[in-house]
């Protein structure tokens, strides 16, 4: 049945639900082989009657229980002149390069033919059915998608929303990837349905030019607010969904100063019209990158104050800068993406972490983040690099290839490196070797601007390609460059880097030693449970590991579970004796204590600048050196 107050496309008639469709019990393979169910021929005739004349994929998604999360879907494909079709849902989605399995959340899977009788159908793959055809015709398919995966920003429905990025939802056909198609959605009449594709014939419909952008084409359909504005001559949307502390208007002027900074690095806009979908959740945080649009999550009080507005920002243009550099161009690995199975590059820290690297920069150039903010997240780049003993185990290009199996946590922090934080170090290492091999008239800005020139999806580039392009900027070869700092671990003086800009780290005056053990844990039940030990700390040493639970600290209980408090009460060196559980039995260990500082590291401009210095400055962040007595407020 059709919950009352849901609206349909123009001209559809409303369709029976899943769960009251007519039973077949059809094929031995299937789990549920007594609730596959068939799609009735006047609904079919109706849903094709919605969509355009030229679309030749049909895509309907109709919410019929959004408080469990649940939708149905029915698709057309064309007439397929063999034996069978498989159909897929992809495992992973664009933008997050892990194994999500997708087709978890499938149930109830029925196709038939263009006369509506079913067809025989078998799971031969996880992620793909086969449909057995007597003859020629074109192939229908209904089923159940269960949406529940806000965080995963692949799919979630919910009685305020839903988040339909088609990874999570649409089914393909390899013969069918290239041809045009159409989504109609089937949602309550109160909701806004927004995406960057293009408009159908009504309100909650889009059409694409095919799959690929189909499903880097998510739509935000529910309760929102959407503002417009117009800047370089495209057009920008901004839809909020979820109570939070965000600034509307703040937020969409700093957006309208942000897109207008592209041609710091690019010569175009491939584009005619972009959205901004920012989602104000309870847990959920991150973003993630689309053709023409990015969806951004933050939990729903951290869009200020001030320090957590520029982290929003910071990540609304980490997400922008992707429409180029992963959207327009990309390693050669990803082109075309397999949906199915990993696509794998050495090159992904050139789409991550050099996005990474340009982010913040653009806000610099806009006026929106002010040198001294901008230094201080550079100093937490350089000083959780110094942080990281992963740095010696991985190389950026095998974190790049490894990034579908990526670790975190302990042994990932121990034993690998980040594509993001590294990716922006040598992105960073090798934009001040261009500046300073080409007297400043070359940067790494020019290396993507020339990706972008000849380098445009479908055709990928590759590191021979990185390599001539650096080599037809600077007359030099830089293969041994590229073997030391991409291949080999990175080892970057930065002391000598930021000088070449006038700038020098320091951790202050007022910066003291303090007791150090390696140790990082959590407050578990009182007790503080240890989550990581640096790699060669003295905890390390001593034998200590990730879930330990320490009760006691030189035979006193350590009460409240802060461990971290209750070293500060001895002195550097001191030798200090543990007790903790490790699977329930009680040890206990001695630790020599090492010393760190007890201020974060800081970067701030130097004294007296030479004309140089400045130069550099200036040609780097495309902003002027600016004045001592500004920084030191």
């Amino acid at each position: 049945m059709i919950n009352k107050g849901f609206c349909y496309g123009a001209g559809a008639i409303k369709p029976t639900s899943i769960k009251n469709r007519k039973v077949y019990p059809l094929n031995k393979f299937s789990q549920v082989a007594n609730k596959v169910l068939a799609v009735p021929s006047l609904m079919l005739s109706a849903v094709a009657m919605s969509f355009t004349a030229s679309a030749t994929v049909q895509y309907q998604l109709e919410i019929t229980q959004p408080e469990h999360h649940l939708a149905d879907i029915t698709v057309t494909l064309p007439e397929v002149q063999a034996d069978y079709v498989d159909v897929k849902l992809p495992a992973w989605r664009t933008g997050r390069y892990e194994i999500l399995d997708l087709a978890n959340g499938i149930r109830f899977f029925q196709p038939t033919d263009e006369q509506q009788q079913p067809l025989k159908w078998e799971k031969v793959e996880k992620s793909t059915w086969r449909v057995y055809l007597p003859s020629a015709t074109s192939v229908n398919l209904a089923y159940q998608v269960y949406a529940n995966q806000l965080g995963k920003r692949s799919r979630h429905i919910d009685d305020s929303h839903a988040f339909i990025d088609a990874s999570g939802y649409f089914m393909y056909a390899d013969q069918f990837r290239n041809d045009d198609v159409t989504v109609t959605l089937e949602v309550p009449n109160n909701w806004r349905s927004v995406s960057g594709m293009k408009q159908g014939d009504n309100a909650h419909s889009f059409v694409a030019e095919n799959y690929d952008v189909l499903i880097d084409s998510p739509i935000e359909t529910g309760i929102n607010s959407l503002h417009k504005f117009e800047q370089n001559g495209k057009e920008y949307e901004v839809v909020f969904w979820g109570k939070g502390n965000y600034d509307e208007k703040q937020t969409v002027a700093d957006f309208k100063k942000l897109v207008a900074q592209y041609n710091a690095i690019w010569h175009d806009i491939p584009f005619e019209r972009y959205v901004f979908m920012v989602h104000a959740t309870t847990n959920s945080r991150g973003a993630t990158e689309h053709l023409n649009s990015t969806i951004i999550q933050r939990k729903r009080f951290t869009f200020a104050p001030r320090e957590q507005y520029l982290e929003f920002l910071s990540t609304a243009s980490h997400e922008f800068v992707h429409t180029w550099n992963v959207k327009a161009y990309r390693p050669d690995g990803l082109v075309p993406y397999d949906y199915i199975a990993p696509n794998y590059s050495e090159l992904l820290w050139i789409s991550e972490g050099s996005t990474s690297y340009f982010q913040d920069q653009l806000l610099l150039r806009a006026e929106i983040m002010q040198p001294k903010e901008f230094f201080k997240k550079l100093a937490k780049r350089i000083e959780r690099h110094m942080q990281t003993p992963g740095k010696e185990a991985q190389t950026v290009a095998q974190a790049s290839f490894d990034s579908w199996i990526n670790m975190r946590g302990d042994h990932g922090r121990n034993f690998s490196t980040n594509i993001y934080s590294e990716g922006f170090l040598v992105s960073w290492l090798l934009d001040f070797n261009l500046l300073k091999e080409t007297d400043l008239k070359a940067s790494y800005r020019d290396v993507h601007s020339e990706l972008y020139k000849k380098y445009k999806t479908p055709h990928g580039f590759t590191k021979a390609d990185v390599l001539n392009i650096l080599n037809g900027l600077t007359g030099e070869s830089y293969q041994a460059w590229w073997t030391k700092n991409v291949e080999g671990p990175l080892n970057i003086n930065f002391e000598s880097l930021l000088a070449q800009a006038g700038l020098k780290m320091h951790y202050g005056k007022k910066a003291k030693d303090t007791a150090y053990t390696g140790i990082s844990t959590k407050n578990v039940n009182g007790f503080s449970t240890v989550t990581m030990v640096k790699k060669d700390s003295p905890a390390w040493k001593a034998g200590l590991t990730s879930d330990d639970v320490i009760i006691a600290v030189d035979g006193l209980k350590l009460a409240g579970g802060d461990f971290k408090k209750r070293i500060k009460d001895f002195n550097k060196h001191e030798q200090v004796s543990l007790t903790y559980f490790r699977n329930d039995e009680l040890r206990k260990a001695t630790i020599k204590l090492e010393t760190v500082k007890d201020k974060p590291l800081s970067v701030d401009v130097i004294e007296n600048p030479t004309e140089q210095q400045k130069a550099t400055f200036k040609a780097w962040l495309g902003i002027d050196y600016p004045e001592k007595k500004a920084q030191t407020k």
